[in-house]
């Protein structure tokens, strides 16, 4: 069923296996607010169940661009289009959100972003590959985030 993120009460609702929920709620919640407030967009996810082709297009450019397959288990995903931009996010049992901003006018930006929720370590597929720089948020403490430019078409 999906979960419209509501960033003014952060909730761990469907991120409740992860030992690391209360931060990846926060990240999660982070990330509402941004659409919300840059686009106007409702920040709906939905369980891994119901997202498999929003997980398996998110792990098909990881494997393609990079060869990098994510070892923790995917709880949510969500995928929309705000302006001329496609978005995808997937968010992990440890606490790591993946996010694929892909713009499709053949000018515009595409890259694929990392997040560590606080308390996290960072994942070992992603450790000898990516600096991750730090940034403060209100509701998510302290995050973790790096990103690559994807090459190909997707």
């Amino acid at each position: 069923m999906p979960y419209t993120v509501d960033f003014h009460s952060v909730s761990t609702v469907g991120l409740e296996s992860s030992p690391v929920a209360a931060a990846l709620a926060g990240l999660r919640a982070n990330e509402a607010r941004y659409f919300k407030n840059k686009y106007d967009h409702e920040f709906t996810v939905e369980p891994a169940a119901d997202a498999e082709d929003t997980i398996e297009w998110v792990h098909r450019i990881l494997r393609e661009e990079r060869d990098i397959e994510i070892s923790s288990r995917p709880l949510e995903a969500t995928a929309f289009q705000v302006e001329n931009i496609r978005m995808a996010y997937v968010f992990y049992e440890s606490g790591l959100s993946v996010n694929v901003l892909y713009t499709l006018d053949d000018t515009g930006k595409r890259a694929v972003g990392f997040k560590l929720s606080d308390g996290m370590e960072v994942p070992e597929e992603l450790a000898s590959r990516f600096k991750f720089a730090r940034q403060r948020s209100k509701l998510a403490g302290t995050i973790r985030g790096s990103y690559f430019t994807i090459k190909k078409e997707y």
